[in-house]
């Protein structure tokens, strides 16, 4: 898939087929089996007995693999879903890491087709829970269309945290409160800022204790709106933006490097299996990339990280780490030197709230009225 740019049978099978010194045409039905299941491997209806596996057994290995590259134990899952035009719902659980996600977990599903996701969702994150043991901090960000009390009890189940955005339609009672509000009643103009604990959920059988954060800052159309169970001193929606990282994922494995849009499977099964080394190369890339991007930052230490008034100064990121592997895998291949694979540096964490001061239900009714 590296050397072909593409996740095509075809494709892969040309590039690989030299390398292994065999035929394209024993290549390509090497690969082929790879991700069909044992009853449609060839023998299989003469009765020899062909091997399957269930793609779901690798998430925690995968995780696994991941994680011996972490340097410190604070993780950042995000869940959206991708689709394949009107052929899948792609369900995935990704880390994100470097400013792109990196799948750990999915489900694809066939589109257009009535049924649940949330059993899935649960399956998904129970499957990666016991590589996640004691001393692990992981924040789960999903975006709104995701939003479900059950969902978020399934996450606390977990003893991870949510961070669930919410859209404004939905009603919050803070502690000491009387009355329901709108979310977005709870930030309404820009420069806005509101955390608090209390009920969310009002029209729901079970109301959801939670804590809710929302902020409205200039440049946006519209407030952030944060359910978690985490304390309002004891967490920040700025770590939201992590969740965009997965987008990032989503285009490397599609139009941006692998091209899956391109594909003509149509079975799911199929389909979780290819992505099973889809996921296996991108994270595999972004590793070398993360650690050429470190030993470059070290270079411009001092140079590069001050600004003009000697203030640090954050370095911007100006090719995707999926990239920068690419480039020193192909040099290395060139070259005849060993890849680095270093570990994954911790990246910063934007501060938690500790200035939004508490709002009583008087005083918000004052600026509802005098604004």
């Amino acid at each position: 898939m590296i050397l072909a740019r593409r996740c095509g049978l075809d494709s892969v099978a040309n590039h690989l087929a030299p390398l292994l010194g065999k035929t394209f045409n024993t290549t390509r039905q090497h690969l082929r089996e790879f991700y069909q299941e044992a009853a449609a491997k060839a023998g299989a209806k003469r009765g020899i007995k062909r091997k399957d596996f269930d793609v779901t057994d690798c998430f925690p290995l995968l995780l696994a693999w991941l994680l011996s590259l972490w340097s410190c134990k604070r993780l950042a899952l995000a869940l959206d879903v991708t689709n394949l035009g009107d052929r899948f719902h792609v369900l995935c659980v990704s880390v994100v890491y470097g400013g792109i996600g990196i799948a750990v977990a999915w489900k694809i599903l066939v589109a257009n087709e009535k049924e649940a996701w949330h059993p899935h969702w649960c399956d998904l994150l129970r499957r990666l829970k016991p590589v996640l043991g004691q001393g692990w901090t992981v924040v789960v960000l999903s975006d709104r269309g995701l939003e479900s009390s059950r969902l978020f009890n399934e996450i606390v189940s977990l003893d991870w945290h949510p961070l669930m955005r919410v859209k404004g339609g939905g009603k919050f009672r803070p502690v000491g409160w009387h009355k329901w509000y709108y979310f977005k009643e709870l930030a309404p103009r820009v420069g806005c800022r509101f955390a608090a604990g209390g009920l969310a959920c009002k029209s729901a059988e079970s109301q959801l204790a939670c804590t809710l954060m929302a902020c409205w800052d200039a440049g946006h159309a519209e407030p952030w709106l944060l359910l978690t169970d985490l304390t309002a001193g004891s967490a920040t929606p700025l770590w939201y933006a992590f969740r965009s990282w997965i987008e990032q994922g989503f285009k490397m494995i599609k139009s941006g490097a692998l091209q899956w849009q391109n594909t003509r499977m149509d079975k799911p099964e199929r389909a979780e299996r290819l992505w099973l080394a889809i996921a296996v190369a991108l994270l595999w890339l972004v590793v070398i990339g993360a650690t050429i991007e470190s030993d470059s930052r070290q270079e411009t230490i001092g140079e590069l990280a001050q600004s003009s008034q000697g203030k640090e100064q954050e370095v911007k990121r100006r090719h995707r780490l999926f990239v920068l592997g690419l480039a020193e895998w192909l040099a290395a291949q060139l070259s005849g030197r060993p890849l680095p694979m270093g570990k994954l540096a911790p990246e910063p964490w934007p501060d938690t709230w500790h200035d939004v001061s508490t709002l009583t239900e008087q005083d918000f009714l004052a600026q509802q009225t005098y604004p």
